[in-house]
């Protein structure tokens, strides 16, 4: 099952609607959808390795501007649900702490988690929760995920047929790795943020 899943991805992949999906799944992960990017990222440079820079363009626009409209998340329902429940609960004073000391990291924060497996859309929604600066923001998010998507552009650019007879060969390895650091990305953010 898991062999015909992969050859359907890797089908997909080459699709001529692809890009607009990978757009799309960039633009939602950024905001409030579980899955990364990388998952359409990756095949569809292994079948269309002449493409590699084009397909990382896609998903770093896709990604910011998703990125922008998880912003607007944070901004906007903050004053309508975040802050009535820190009230509640007492903790105005330290979300204000809190907003404070993100927003002096702000830059750093965002490429930092940018560039990482952890779920972005985090990054997006504390970004405008805390109203940091829209410019920064916007910098931030331009510099981490470009530097993501190209970079594993670059690897499967260069490594393709190395990387893909890797996966083909090891895929239930290949797949358990992901699954145990999807997995691990949501057990950080329950016991690190």
């Amino acid at each position: 099952m898991l062999k015909s899943l992969y050859d359907w991805t890797m089908r997909s992949a080459s699709h001529k609607r692809a890009p607009e999906a990978l757009f799309a799944v960039s633009f939602i992960e950024s905001s409030f959808f579980p899955i990364p990017p990388d998952v359409m990222l990756i095949p569809m440079v292994l079948a269309e390795r002449a493409k590699a820079w084009w397909f990382a363009a896609i998903a770093t626009m896709g990604s910011v501007l998703g990125g922008l409209f998880g912003y607007l998340i944070g901004y906007a329902l903050f004053d309508t649900v975040g802050k009535p429940l820190l009230e509640f609960y007492g903790a105005l004073d330290k979300f204000e702490t809190f907003a404070s000391q993100y927003n002096e990291y702000g830059a750093w924060i965002v490429f930092a988690f940018g560039v990482t497996p952890f779920p972005y859309k985090v990054i997006t929604i504390a970004s405008g929760a805390t109203a940091l600066n829209i410019g920064v923001f916007l910098l931030a998010s331009i510099a981490s995920r470009g530097l993501r998507f190209f970079v594993v552009a670059a690897l499967l650019y260069w490594l393709g047929p190395t990387v893909r007879d890797f996966i083909e060969k090891r895929l239930g390895l290949v797949f358990t790795v992901f699954v145990v650091c999807l997995i691990g990305g949501f057990v950080a953010i329950r016991y690190l943020i």
